[in-house]
């Protein structure tokens, strides 16, 4: 039987909230959904593999639809597949998605293609009856480490949400087992800021560390000013200061920031984090990279990045992805990351675990699942089902 994808399916889902950061609101976000199916059959039915795209970015429907979707149907189906014959290659699949693409000007594309990428991978896995983050080791010839470290974003602006709330809402995440937490700043005054912070931090002490995130929003003289303002906190990071294609900015930051920073989560392709490496100042003995394969053309895409980072001296333990989904974490487990972002509250379903998958001491311990194992996220798969449904 000559393997092949017999149909792509997308929908729109709508992850609509009234929280915002410093930049947007949620109010209007969607996100797109994809599955890709196959002719192999497992346990007496067809394999699909499953996709989306990260929060933050919108559905991509209208590019998966009428570009990328009928490049992988239209392909000559051995065109697609690996060296075997018995399994599909994600790389001849990534290369048929961008033909006729011209080099840069990512835009939205790379969202379009790592949704699809990702379920791309999902049914690989499921096709040779392993874990995604197997897969991965054995391919980069690594070991495996199914325990992940896991943090807890959240600390979004709400209406009518008062510091009070906000402390609740850290203490709710450092007793599921988390010992990072994460929570935005960029969105009121400085000193508002600085209150919301130490605020926080009274109630978690000695119990976990806090990140704070400005969603790109500072100009140099205020990332500077919230640098100084918070350099007696001790904080795990200081995250996306500025805009991300700033790389100045950036590097002007470290020079007054000795603390760790983190950034990366908007942008899109292995040049661009080149660049961030090249001229954003940033410090691999410190600072953290948040690259997101699911916005950024996918594993494949990913993968170049982190060959880029291992030539410029960079430790792939310094790359905690954005997202908090379940791909990155079988990326983190499979290639060695240092961890990945969580959502334990928002974004939901896609945010998360495995069901019966619990936080302890800011760890997750990975199950041997194939694929990606969205199946086994109750709530995530009745939607993800609808689509072939």
């Amino acid at each position: 039987m000559s393997l092949r994808i017999t149909a792509i399916h997308e929908l729109t889902f709508p992850l609509a909230s009234p929280i915002r950061n410093a930049y947007i609101d949620f109010s209007k976000m969607t996100a797109s959904m994809v599955a890709v199916v196959t002719n192999v059959t497992r346990h007496g039915a067809p394999v699909v593999g499953y996709g989306f795209n990260s929060n933050g970015r919108y559905g991509q429907g209208g590019l998966i639809r009428e570009r990328f979707r009928d490049r992988i149907l239209q392909a000559p189906p051995a065109s697609l597949l690996d060296a075997t014959g018995d399994n599909f290659d994600p790389d001849r699949l990534w290369a048929a998605m961008m033909t006729n693409e011209k080099p840069g000007g990512h835009g939205e594309r790379s969202v379009a293609v790592g949704t699809l990428d990702m379920a791309i991978w999902d049914a690989v896995a499921k096709i040779a009856g392993k874990p995604l983050f197997r897969l991965l080791a054995e391919r980069h010839g690594r070991k495996a480490d199914p325990r992940v470290f896991v943090y807890a974003a959240g600390g979004y602006y709400y209406p009518g949400k008062d510091h009070e709330a906000l402390v609740r809402e850290m203490l709710t995440y450092v007793e599921r087992g988390y010992n990072v937490v994460k929570m935005k700043i960029g969105g009121e005054s400085l000193a508002e800021d600085c209150a919301r912070i130490e605020a926080v931090l009274k109630a978690i002490s000695g119990r976990a560390r806090l990140a704070v995130d400005a969603n790109g929003r500072f100009d140099l003289e205020t990332a500077i000013a919230y640098a100084r303002a918070m350099q007696a906190y001790d904080l795990f990071w200081y995250e996306e200061a500025g805009d991300p294609l700033d790389y100045r900015l950036q590097a002007t930051l470290a020079d007054v920031y000795p603390a760790a920073m983190a950034t990366g989560e908007n942008l899109f392709s292995h040049q661009d984090a080149r660049n961030l490496i090249r001229f954003g100042g940033m410090r691999p003995d410190r600072d953290f990279l948040q690259f997101d394969c699911a916005l950024s053309y996918g594993l494949c895409e990913y993968q170049r990045t982190l060959a880029m980072l291992a030539d410029h001296g960079w430790s792939w333990r310094r790359c905690i992805p954005h997202g908090g989904h379940q791909m990155s974490l079988m990326i983190a487990a499979g290639l060695g990351l240092g961890g990945n972002e969580s959502y334990p509250d928002v974004f939901q379903p896609f945010g998360g675990f495995p069901d019966g998958v619990a936080v302890k001491d800011g760890h997750v311990t990975l199950p041997d699942l194939p694929g990606i194992g969205f199946e086994h996220k109750a709530d995530l798969f009745s939607q993800l089902r609808k689509l072939t449904a």
